[in-house]
């Protein structure tokens, strides 16, 4: 579904990323894992499209993201709260990002009754998005990610800024829109959480692969074992 060819981006003279061949086929759940600054972001911001590469180029379903807008029909994403509104309720930004895929309010309510274990509503009935908890818009960001469930789903630290009882809600509904087809790529500084849910690890350091590979009851030693000091 994604394929990465001689992808590279630079900073001056800093490589943030360079990644000569990367495939993603349909229904993986990949994990990207590095530490600060080994081009994780990065990878997933070029992916969506949000930053220009250096070189090279990404494709979906075969057609280059940065050509095309078709992708974004069949693409879910939360990278940081910057992709909130601020200045909307929850249910107002969820109702505005369902609207672009032909869901109603109607929709919406049923959505969040869906999904009640991992945001209550009410809790934060007249609160504007960026009145809440860091967490808290994680959730919202997340939930919005995947209300009109798409092919592709890419989340940044998804596990950031969350509670155990919601890190192990969200473990459980990712393991169940991968089941159901969705392909999913997530980044995380929790390894223990990735190789639970993942069954691809790719690792990054200084911006370039040095590890992929499927996941397996060792795969989680392995990576400790890697990042030891």
């Amino acid at each position: 579904m994604i394929d990465i060819f001689d992808l590279q981006k630079v900073y001056g003279t800093q490589v943030a990323l360079s990644i000569d061949t990367l495939k993603i086929g349909k229904n993986d759940f990949v994990g990207i894992v590095g530490n600060n600054g080994a081009g994780k972001t990065t990878m997933l911001s070029l992916i969506l499209d949000l930053i220009e590469p250096t070189k090279g180029f990404v494709k979906s379903k075969s057609t280059k993201v940065s050509d095309s807008d078709d992708w974004k029909s069949y693409t879910g994403s939360f990278l940081n709260e910057g992709f909130l509104i601020p200045f909307l309720t929850p249910f107002e930004f969820l109702e505005f990002i369902g609207s672009l895929h032909g869901k109603n309010s109607s929709d919406v309510k049923d959505f969040l009754e869906e999904n009640k274990h991992f945001f209550d509503q009410d809790a934060f009935s007249g609160k504007y998005n960026r009145e809440l908890s860091a967490g808290n818009k994680n959730k919202i960001g997340i939930l919005a990610s995947f209300i009109f469930k798409p092919e592709i789903l890419v989340l940044d630290e998804p596990f950031s800024n969350l509670d155990p009882s919601s890190q192990s809600w969200l473990k459980s509904k990712l393991k169940e829109l991968s089941n159901e087809g969705v392909t999913i790529l997530i980044s995380s500084h929790d390894l223990k959480h990735v190789t639970e849910v993942c069954n691809r690890i790719i690792l990054l350091e200084e911006g370039r692969i040095v590890k992929d590979t499927n996941t397996s009851n060792e795969t989680l030693i392995e990576l400790e074992k890697y990042f030891e000091i």
